[in-house]
């Protein structure tokens, strides 16, 4: 079975892992310092902040932002769960906008709709968190312009775009949000295995991010209520959480992030190979605007209208034809928690058009040509 995704490993990344497992530190050592250089170096943003998960970086950034019990946080409905949890984890209310038909990422024209509906029943959103979804970027511009006349922050959900770009500067640079959050789970573009990143150019949400990553304990004097008793001292002064990354994952992340580019490149040389090999055939390939630069993390097709066979015939087809294709992703609101909090079918008819048809085939930087070739050849044949 060819899989949707997967990791590319190499000889240098086991070596770095293995380095560390032989050092002196397997948590919080150097290898952390340095994978953030890493990221800060290549995004351009001010500060990075590893942790154990994406999910755990959306978490904290929703708290470091504020987000609490009375709060409302807006998000894509395609997208992981993740999106939308992080803001019920902080006690607050969720809710969804709509996609755009073309890129399937958070529609700026849906959103303008909801905000003005929202001002005048006065349930404005705290944060909005746009989704990169498959690697390519929101129209973060036009949000931002939005965020500052409504009044809400904004939390990129990259979590599939690191590498990509947007008005040809890094996803991730922070120039129109107050923080990027960065997913290095195996079949993302770097891998820690598991691990995430919240990235700011705001060093007071930087301070906010680091206290929250590690139990809300500081060896800070500045910002303790004692005076130290000794070079052992340390307070807590907030509740946080152990969303700390390893010096084994971080070890592993700085190998894959030398390798960033090539890995982008190789995957744009996939994307381009589908473009030309599946002209014709009755699917909608990704619409790329032409502002951005997208990181293929995913390569999502959609099935055209009038197909005799349905969604769920040439998804099991192509599977029982060896080609390990997914969907990404239900929408969050048919999920059966979110059913219980009220929510409905018909809330995003665009998100709900788009689950229907949509499929991902397999995209990931080692794919060879032979096995495309074979992806290729089994969509002609089960969409015949």
């Amino acid at each position: 079975m060819i899989p949707y995704g997967r990791q590319d490993i190499s000889a240098e990344d086991l070596k770095a892992v293995q380095d560390v497992l032989t050092s002196d530190f397997l948590t919080q050592g150097p290898k952390i310092n340095e994978f953030e250089k890493a990221l800060e170096d290549f995004t351009g943003a001010k500060f990075a902040i590893a942790m154990n998960s994406a999910t755990s970086a959306l978490h904290i950034s929703c708290l470091a932002l504020g987000v609490g019990k009375g709060d409302i946080v807006w998000t894509s409905p395609i997208t992981f769960v993740a999106s939308a949890n992080c803001a019920l984890y902080c006690e607050a209310e969720v809710d969804f906008v709509d996609i755009d038909e073309k890129t399937y990422n958070l529609s700026v024209e849906k959103l303008e709709q909801k905000l003005k509906l929202a001002k005048a029943q006065n349930k404005l959103p705290k944060v909005v968190i746009p989704v990169h979804l498959a690697g390519q970027s929101c129209d973060m511009e036009a949000i931002y312009k939005l965020s500052k006349e409504y009044g809400f922050s904004l939390i990129e959900d990259a979590s599939h775009a690191v590498g990509g770009s947007y008005k040809d500067q890094p996803i991730g640079n922070c120039r129109f949000s107050d923080i990027t959050i960065f997913s290095f789970h195996p079949v993302k573009i770097v891998t820690t295995a598991e691990g995430g990143a919240a990235l700011t150019n705001n060093e007071s949400l930087k301070n906010r991010l680091h206290l929250l990553r590690s139990h809300g304990i500081t060896r800070d004097q500045s910002v303790m209520k004692h005076k130290s008793h000794g070079p052992w001292y340390y307070e807590q002064v907030d509740l946080g959480f152990n969303y700390r990354m390893t010096d084994v994952h971080a070890a592993l992340g700085v190998s894959q992030m030398k390798k960033l580019k090539t890995f982008i490149e190789a995957r744009h040389k996939v994307a381009n190979r589908y473009f030309e090999s599946l002209k014709g055939l009755p699917l909608i390939l990704p619409y790329q605007s032409k502002d951005t630069y997208s990181a293929y993390h995913l390569f999502i097709v959609k099935l055209q209208d009038g197909l005799k066979k349905s969604h769920l015939e040439v998804f099991q087809n192509l599977r029982n034809e060896g080609v390990g294709v997914n969907l990404h992703y239900i929408p969050v609101y048919f999920q059966p928690y979110y059913e219980n909090l009220g929510f409905k079918k018909g809330l995003c008819p665009n998100a709900e058009a788009y689950y229907s048809k949509a499929i991902s085939i397999p995209m990931y930087s080692s794919l060879s040509s032979d096995d495309q070739d074979r992806v290729c050849l089994a969509l002609k044949k089960v969409l015949a």
